[in-house]
């Protein structure tokens, strides 16, 4: 049986991170549609849980791989911007954080300091802030 199965999947796209995205997704809406009773959420599970399985049966290798290298770069910029976020917060009882008012560049200057001339390290822009 295992031999057939490994035939049957030759040349298909098979299981990758976007379909385990969708399968969970379906999940979660089961469990909701199971304890408010409404419909469109099962619906909803059904239909991701069908789009998920031609995902993995389809033998449109390049497209499916396409869908999920842009999936993936996606989760990849919120990682990096929800670890820029929580470095800021950390540093934001010694530094204050300013954007350049002509490139829009952000600049780490150090609380204390009074009324400080900033350079911004990329368009050499100065500007007057209160640190």
């Amino acid at each position: 049986m295992k031999q057939k199965i490994q035939h049957f999947m030759m040349g298909r796209y098979g299981a990758d991170q976007l379909g385990q995205l969708f399968l969970g997704c379906s999940v979660v809406f089961l469990l909701i549609s199971l304890f408010t009773r409404l419909d469109i959420f099962y619906i909803l599970a059904l239909g991701l849980m069908g789009y998920e399985y031609y995902r993995m049966m389809s033998k449109q290798v390049e497209r499916r791989f396409a869908e999920n290298q842009k999936y993936l770069n996606w989760r990849y910029q919120l990682v990096v911007k929800w670890n820029r976020k929580k470095e800021h917060f950390k540093q934001r009882k010694i530094y204050h954080f300013y954007k350049c008012p002509s490139c829009k560049q952000k600049v780490r200057v150090p609380k204390g300091k009074g009324k400080i001339c900033i350079t911004c390290p990329k368009c050499k822009n100065e500007f007057i802030k209160k640190s």
